[in-house]
């Protein structure tokens, strides 16, 4: 009999197959920290009953030919395409990741610009469209502790890939791609005002969505809890450091 959640009646915990398990990895992967609750609260404040949770919290590591369907295509295509510009494959792609049947090449920074000009522009690859850029933050990842992750989609041969870029929190600069996809000028914006992303070369690199003068980003995990009462409807809601506290 299979289970609501459809695990058939095995432990999520113990069945890396489970689909109902977002995250699990067993012991596969690159170990980044230690995920202790459901939210990581501390000193006794968690409240969801998920308080005694600790497990390893792991980035996915690096696949293995073949790939499997046409993602061997598109990383042969690619990196055929790099060597007729003399550029060295694996002194571009840092790992090629497949995960949740998604396809990620993870970019050495200085290269990003030639490799998205690359799937952009190759016949044999054609990924004309980028829907954006997003940040992401892991502490624990020491040394590319910020990530920048790229949507490309081949609207010619119906297929999606992900770029992943990564740089230090002491130096947290990466080339702008708008040369080259236009339309992730706001994107690049809004990444850099919330994850302190510096996109060299972008034309007009200004906070989008917080005032000018703000200090830190605010989706950063390191960014302290707290902020400015909002008056709402007549009403003043507190700060959230003033609010109910989970640690």
């Amino acid at each position: 009999m299979t289970e609501a959640n459809g695990s058939n009646g095995v432990n999520p915990d113990k069945d890396l197959n489970a689909e109902n398990l977002p995250g699990r990895r067993g012991d596969q992967g690159e170990p980044i920290r230690v995920q202790r609750g459901m939210f990581g609260a501390n000193n006794g404040g968690d409240t969801t009953g998920y308080g005694g949770l600790v497990r390893p919290v792991r980035l996915p590591g690096q696949a293995t030919r073949p790939y499997g369907g046409w993602f061997d295509e598109v990383a042969d295509e690619l990196e055929g395409a790099l060597e007729e510009q003399s550029l060295l494959p694996e002194n571009a792609i840092e790992k090629t990741v497949v995960d949740r049947g998604e396809l990620t090449f993870h970019i050495a920074r200085e290269h990003l610009p030639r490799v998205a000009r690359t799937l952009r522009d190759d016949p044999a690859l054609r990924f004309e469209l980028c829907t954006g850029v997003s940040g992401v933050h892991f502490p624990g990842d020491k040394g590319r502790e910020l990530h920048a992750v790229y949507h490309l989609r081949s609207l010619t041969h119906g297929r999606v890939v992900r770029l992943e870029v990564s740089a230090p929190d002491s130096d947290p600069h990466i080339p702008s791609i708008v040369d080259v996809y236009p339309t992730n000028d706001w994107h690049e914006r809004e990444t850099y005002d919330f994850f302190g992303l510096i996109f060299d070369g972008h034309p007009a690199l200004t906070r989008i969505m917080m005032p000018d003068d703000w200090q830190g980003f605010p989706q950063r995990k390191d960014y302290p809890l707290g902020g400015i009462p909002v008056e709402y409807k007549g009403a003043q809601i507190p700060a959230p450091d003033q609010r109910r506290s989970y640690s």
